[in-house]
Formats: C-alpha cells, structure tokens, sequence
C-alpha cells in the first residue's frame, strides 16, 4: 500500500493512535474505523506509523510476535498471533531502569528472544531454516503498551497499534539452538518477588520455533522480510501482568538464565 492509495479510514485510525502516542494519553480503540478483523485494514495503519516514524529517524532492529500464548489470547479475547515492528529506542539492557510514562498501561510478559545470524528471504522458511538462520536465543521481558484506553482491544485494535508493543529488555546469557531447546523451557515471572506468572515453551504456539516460522512467512509476504542482526520476541510464555510504578520484573527462564528491569515511580 501506497502513501498515494491509502484509506481514509486507515489514516484516521493512524492519527488516533498517533494522538495517543504523542499526547500520553490512551484513546478509544480504532475498530469503528478498520473493524474488529480486518487485517489488511490493520496492518496497513501500523505499516503507515512504521512507515512516519522511519521516516523521522525511528530504526527497525526486529520484530515482535503477539498473541501467541493462549493464555495471552484468552485475556485479549482473540484467536490468531499478529505481529508488530521493534525500533531502536524501544532496547533495554539487563537492570536497566525504565521511565514508568514511557510506556502508555504497561504489561509485562516473560518470552525467549532470538537474535538471527542469517537473512529469512528465500526458501521454504521451515522449522529447519528458521533454526539454522538463528545465532542464538536469549531471555526477555516484553513490556506491552496500549495506546487505546482499558487495553479495550479487538484484533484489528491492536495489530494497528503495533502490535501494542512498548518496549523490550534482554538478558545476557546467550545460548545457541544446539544448546538449548526453546519448547522445554519453563519461564518464572516475579513482580518485587512475587511470583506472578508462569509458563513455559509449548505455550507460544505449541513451540516458539513454531512463532518464528509463522512470524518469518508473514514478514516475508508482507514485502519486509526477517533479515540478519534482527531480534525476534517470539511471544509470550504466560499470562502478561500490569506493572505498577516503582515495581521491579523479573523473568527466568531454564536454559536462559534471568533477565530483569525496574520500573521509575
């Protein structure tokens, strides 16, 4: 879709949601506009935002998938994993600190990430291929954001908005596929030391080798296809939780060790 050719629907959702980014302030969901499934319609409002905030000196690092823990779709009320694009400013390392008003009602979720060594362009990108094009897999918070108020999403909602993603830490301890398998993992997630949610691989779509193949076929068919460098949030492992201010995160998962983020008051 061109800048020429989209919408007028598309491009009042787009500055609905782009209010609500550049005010702080959640808005009414966008589904009277696109519709509640309307994926092309949903897609194209977050490729058009993608598309501005490139365009204002914003760099694509990876992507993120969604909806993938059926835990996760049942809070949201969907069915189907979507997916959304990760910018440079949205990284944070281990430990780090995050502004609490950075991100619109955050959510965290506890997820295995991985970081490709290998372009996924051509091919069949099957089990097989996603494996070998991954250089390693390591642990991650994803803190999820709503731009629409109450986190009152349909999937149309939320697709437009990026696939309601904020921001992302990852842990330091890197392991490759020959030593580590992502569908046995088990992941623990702690809020001020509260256990909080748990979960585990065959939770992200049956396996998240299983996310990235679906996530590495919709790029591709998208015309934007998974390139080497990129990191991949392959979805969630458990029930994503609201985070209050001042709280601290973390997330273990076997294999991968822990990752965690405070939160500013």
């Amino acid at each position: 879709m061109t800048p020429t050719n989209v919408p007028d629907t598309v491009t009042a959702a787009a500055d609905r949601l782009r209010t609500a980014a550049a005010t702080a302030t959640p808005v009414e969901p966008v589904r009277d506009l696109i519709g509640r499934d309307d994926v092309a319609a949903a897609y194209a409002v977050q490729e058009l935002l993608t598309r501005e905030r490139v365009a204002a000196g914003a760099r694509i690092v990876g992507r993120k998938i969604g909806l993938t823990s059926a835990a996760v779709q049942a809070q949201i009320g969907v069915d189907q994993p979507d997916f959304g694009v990760l910018f440079d400013d949205m990284a944070y390392a281990d430990g780090d600190t995050i502004a609490y008003a950075s991100v619109l009602q955050p959510r965290v979720e506890g997820e295995i990430a991985f970081v490709l060594a290998e372009d996924l362009v051509e091919g069949d990108l099957d089990a097989e291929q996603v494996r070998g094009a991954i250089g390693y897999a390591v642990a991650a918070l994803e803190v999820c954001g709503s731009r629409v108020a109450g986190w009152d999403i349909s999937f149309g909602d939320t697709v437009a908005d990026n696939a309601s993603a904020g921001v992302y830490v990852l842990g330091t301890e890197r392991k490759g596929l020959a030593e580590f398998t992502p569908v046995d993992a088990a992941m623990t997630m702690t809020i001020d030391g509260e256990e909080v949610s748990t979960g585990s691989g065959a939770a992200c779509l049956g396996d998240p080798i299983k996310a990235v193949v679906w996530l590495a076929r919709k790029a591709r068919e998208f015309g934007e296809p998974l390139r080497a460098g990129q990191v991949l949030l392959s979805g969630a492992l458990g029930p994503m939780r609201p985070i209050p201010p001042g709280a601290t995160v973390q997330a273990t998962v076997t294999g991968l060790g822990s990752v965690s983020a405070h939160f500013s008051d």
